[in-house]
């Protein structure tokens, strides 16, 4: 029987329970597309690689399988690199294999080598490891240590140099090596110190959790959920707007963009850090509205990676390992414990709820041009409650962090690189992963969405119905803010420079996607049920005041202290 490396490559990842390929099919990779089809796989071809990218991170944040993507020789892999940087920023284990011409070519001494260039070195120093497998007999190691690499620790993405000669190469089976053998599944924290955790956790008085985009992407809601109702205290978002554990949507707040959020971390006595950096989101934990009481309060840090430990702050109890495993640990340990939901807490409940009302109330409701505000009000009060929220842009994005009337289950924006054109790439790759069970909203400015939106055709090819809010202002959005500060008002590049005839909802429909447009703000709640009906992919065009995209940013003085004392 002759077996082929490209079968062999497929079985490896099979194990890992991968079973969803993104690329664009080209010579490198031609019998392994094929050969996935054969054996059931989806392949989504994208029409960039750096979207097909994006699109493999956003369906691994949304069901926690490794995301698989790949390029072919030259600028198929050049392509990758720029979503390659962005995965290392956004610790996401995504495996990036590129295609590569036989690798005799690596050694001549001659010029004019068509698509050749030394790929690996490019991803060096983003990857958590870089390989070329050379010869057909190093694939099973090298594609282990690429998950082994990917997983330990702090996450992060791989890249594998695959050469032509190499990939149509025979090999012998042999059985497939489990998971579970060659590297580990399973990280839970001392015991010692988990006890040391939960009589901290019972001797406090005001306790807080402060919760990560790393419990949001290990898929932890349920075990994060039932800690945080068993303490009944507030959970503490890293990002205005992440994922936040069922049954604790009222007490979840974003601290600097909520005066609940601030108060609660500035009287809090204990912090349980889960899933997060503690850093300058946070003022790395001692600044800002941590500096009260910060010689006072005590934390808990539950992460992966000892060498965090102690590094941006002390910490008095660290929890060495997986959050999905710690958690459970520590629910497991106080589950005869219970704290009641005490006056505090009501309180800040109510001072939230006031805060979002006071919000409501100041955004313009009959505006025309519609302010930014009262898009965000519109559009995440029409919405399904259990939608899936990608944002991309820069006002735009924060501007849901202020007026969004939901608090969503998850929530995906790349929030540590704050790359532009992610969004309508999540989106793709989170509806894949969810696949009919949550319709996926993506809320974007239009500068962000313009990065990708050929992607629209993938969507509809692939009869993906996820729904594009796109506000606007037919400018650089935040961007106008900076120019007019430093240059005065002659900025041309940012402002006016597409004009109203931009129309992207005609865009959509020429795709064969579902488009609308939107001037005022009474029609926008219809024009979200009229594509939420459609059944397909929809790109609903909302004009917004481009001043007040630029100029009314709210919470804007609370994230220009997130670059602490310096911004170069």
């Amino acid at each position: 029987m002759t077996y082929k490396v490209y079968q062999r490559i497929l079985e490896l990842l099979e194990a890992e329970g991968v079973k969803t390929l993104f690329g664009i099919p080209d010579p490198s990779f031609f019998h392994l597309f094929v050969t996935a089809e054969q054996r059931g796989w989806r392949i989504i071809a994208p029409h960039h690689e750096e979207a097909g990218a994006f699109m493999a991170e956003g369906a691994w944040k949304m069901s926690g399988v490794t995301g698989v993507v790949v390029g072919n020789q030259g600028p198929g892999v050049a392509n990758l690199v720029p979503a390659a940087i962005n995965a290392a920023k956004e610790n996401a284990p995504i495996i990036f294999i590129g295609g590569q011409r036989a690798q005799i070519a690596a050694q001549r001494v001659r010029r004019g080598r068509i698509q050749y260039t030394p790929q690996y070195r490019y991803f060096e120093e983003a990857m958590k490891y870089t390989a070329v497998v050379e010869y057909p007999e190093q694939l099973d190691e090298i594609f282990q240590e690429a998950f082994r690499q990917a997983h330990s620790g702090k996450p992060g993405p791989v890249y594998i140099d695959l050469p032509m000669n190499t990939m149509q190469a025979s090999i012998d089976p042999q059985p497939i090596v489990a998971p579970v053998n060659y590297r580990l599944l399973h990280l839970p924290a001392a015991q010692a110190q988990v006890g040391k955790a939960v009589e901290m956790i019972k001797s406090s008085t005001r306790p807080i959790m402060l919760v990560g985009q790393g419990a949001f992407t290990s898929r932890a809601h349920n075990s994060i959920a039932k800690l945080a109702n068993i303490l009944q205290c507030p959970v503490i978002h890293t990002y205005p707007i992440s994922s936040f554990p069922e049954g604790c949507e009222e007490r979840t707040f974003p601290c600097g963009f909520s005066p609940a959020g601030s108060l609660a971390v500035s009287e809090s006595d204990v912090v349980i850090a889960i899933g997060t950096e503690i850093g300058e989101t946070v003022h790395e934990g001692k600044k800002g509205h941590w500096a009260k009481n910060n010689d006072q309060r005590r934390w808990i840090y539950i992460e992966r990676d000892p060498l965090a430990i102690g590094v941006n702050r002390s910490i008095d109890i660290p929890l060495i390992g997986d959050l999905r495993d710690v958690v459970p640990q520590l629910c497991n340990e106080l589950q005869a414990f219970s704290r009641p939901l005490n006056d505090y807490t009501k309180g800040l409940i109510e001072k939230h709820k006031i805060f979002r009302q006071e919000y409501r109330n100041k955004s313009p409701k009959d505006a025309v041009p519609i302010h930014p505000s009262r898009l965000m009000l519109e559009v995440t009060q029409a919405i399904p409650s259990d939608a899936v929220l990608v944002r991309d842009g820069g006002a735009t994005s924060i501007y849901t962090w202020t007026y969004a009337q939901i608090t969503p289950r998850d929530s995906i924006w790349n929030q540590n690189f704050g790359h532009l054109g992610t969004g309508l790439p999540y989106a793709i790759g989170a509806q894949l992963a969810k696949k009919d069970d949550r319709r996926v909203v993506l809320i974007s400015g239009d500068s962000a969405f313009l990065f990708h939106i050929s992607e629209l055709e993938t969507a509809v090819r692939k009869n993906l119905p996820v729904i594009c809010v796109v506000a606007s202002d037919f400018a650089w959005g935040v961007e106008v803010r900076g120019y007019r500060g430093m240059m005065g008002d002659d900025t041309p590049e940012t402002e006016a420079h597409w004009g109203k005839q931009l129309r992207l909802d005609l865009v959509a429909k020429g795709f064969g996607a579902h488009g609308e447009y939107v001037e005022k703000p009474a029609d926008i709640a219809p024009a979200i049920q009229r594509a939420l009906d459609s059944g397909k992919p929809a790109v609903i065009q909302i004009v917004v005041d481009g001043d007040a995209n630029a100029r009314d940013v709210p919470g804007h003085e609370e994230y220009s202290t997130w670059y602490n004392d310096f911004w170069y």
